[in-house]
């Protein structure tokens, strides 16, 4: 059991009022991941210097307190329109920030780490009766005694998707080391309309269904899945040369995330019990760049399609891999804003809860937390993240690897039920690409 002292609950609000009265409006995105938050954990090895315990706490804190004047959505509360639809309120009301300490160095804690171990380094609390009193967003630091740092950050899913999650820690690592935000203030705003006049594409004239049938499944399924069996995760490091071989054997020339989707689909299948057949997968992607939206979006911008397995043959990774391939492909403009137009037409005063249908691979290739650089010795050595509540058939997280271990290395972070991450770290095809076992079961 992990030996931490909790040693305080404080909350940590900007050095700068926000206007009176400002308020911030979510998209139909953000309201299908009110069920939804994330957890990220940042681990940082000692820096060179030797502080007092607490010292890098409290240069963290108040670098938090300067950034947060950039982020009035993050120090909101929630509360709900004239329509019955969750809003920000910016009311100054701040971060929940938890201080803690540790026994050990990170490079131990790292290499006996599991899920339960690392959850106790990201504070998180459930939704209040009392929305409008509860923080959207926690951050926790935790000071290792021999060396080293953790920085947890959890969130409502509904305000951020992964890519906020990420900009926003990297704001306050900018302004911890150069003491001023190095990226444009985060940019909170609707998502974007079809176009002039609401002009379509003159080839699409009739709305996409592949993305709509996406999500008509989630909503129709999301009642009927059992929440019962316990999880565990496991965490995988390919190298660039094994992903790359991976690629390579495919005379389609996947990316590397669709050779790793490939790759757990069908291991994952195998399982599950499936023979020769695959379980229903769905993949998730950011959309940012497709929908022509400023890097500095905030907000969710992640979308859901499904990979259509009735077509495969048996279980080859080359056809699996252009399967998935073509689905991605298939994720256009004009696709995800006939989905938006859709969601917003049939919108859930219930929300279902986006990850419990079929088996989710979630690309956050487009996330970078390894730019959260807080000081010059200060760097993330390791980065975990994770999307709760795990329920449902399990997720496949890809997120990339550290700088310098080449742009086709990742990092695959697998929920399961346990005893399946079990057998999953056994896996004959898995182990023949000669991955690094971050993170295993009861380490």
């Amino acid at each position: 059991m992990a030996d931490i002292t909790y040693i305080c609950k404080r909350t940590v609000v900007s050095t700068k009022p926000v206007q009176p009265g400002k308020h911030f409006s979510l998209s139909v995105l953000d309201r299908l991941m009110e069920q939804n938050h994330l957890r990220f954990v940042y681990y940082f090895r000692a820096p060179g210097e030797i502080r007092e315990p607490g010292e890098l706490t409290e240069k963290l804190r108040e670098s938090m307190s300067e950034m947060l004047t950039c982020f009035p959505i993050v120090t909101g509360r929630l509360m709900k329109n004239p329509e019955g639809q969750w809003m920000i309120k910016c009311n100054d009301a701040g971060v929940r920030m938890v201080e803690a300490r540790i026994k050990g160095s990170v490079e131990n804690w790292l290499k006996g780490v599991d899920r339960e171990k690392e959850l106790k380094l990201v504070h998180w609390e459930e939704m209040d009766h009392k929305p409008y009193f509860w923080s959207t967003f926690y951050v926790q630091i935790t000071e290792f005694e021999e060396g080293g740092v953790a920085i947890g950050l959890s969130c409502l899913h509904l305000l951020a998707d992964p890519t906020c999650a990420s900009m926003f820690v990297k704001a306050w690592a900018d302004m911890t080391l150069t003491g001023k935000m190095l990226n444009n203030p985060p940019l909170s705003h609707q998502l974007p309309p079809r176009g002039p006049a609401g002009r379509k594409n003159p080839s699409h004239d009739q709305p996409s269904m592949e993305l709509i049938n996406c999500y008509k499944s989630i909503a129709d399924k999301t009642n009927l899945v059992s929440t019962d069996a316990n999880h565990a995760t496991i965490a995988l490091a390919f190298s660039d040369p094994m992903v790359r071989a991976m690629a390579a054997s495919d005379q389609s020339s996947p990316s590397p995330f669709e050779a790793l989707a490939a790759l757990f689909w069908v291991c994952i299948s195998k399982l599950k019990g499936e023979g020769d057949g695959l379980i229903d997968m769905s993949v998730c992607s950011d959309m940012r760049s497709v929908l022509n939206l400023d890097n500095g979006f905030f907000g969710n911008c992640m979308v859901y399609n499904r990979v259509n397995s009735k077509n495969l043959k048996g279980q080859r990774l080359p056809d699996v891999a252009k399967a998935i391939g073509e689905v991605m492909s298939e994720m256009d403009k004009d696709g995800i804003i006939d989905l938006i137009e859709w969601l917003e037409h049939n919108d859930h005063q219930s929300p279902p809860t986006m990850n419990v249908c079929d088996l989710i691979c979630a690309s956050l290739e487009a996330v970078d937390p390894y730019l959260a650089v807080f000081e010059e010795d200060l760097i993330p050595v390791r980065v975990s993240c994770y999307v709760e509540p795990v329920v449902g058939v399990g997720h496949v997280l890809v997120l990339p690897s550290p700088p310098g271990e080449g742009p086709f290395s990742r990092v695959v972070m697998v929920t399961l039920p346990e005893d399946e991450a079990v057998r999953l770290c056994e896996d004959d095809l898995i182990l023949s690409f000669s991955p690094t076992i971050l993170m295993g079961v009861n380490n």
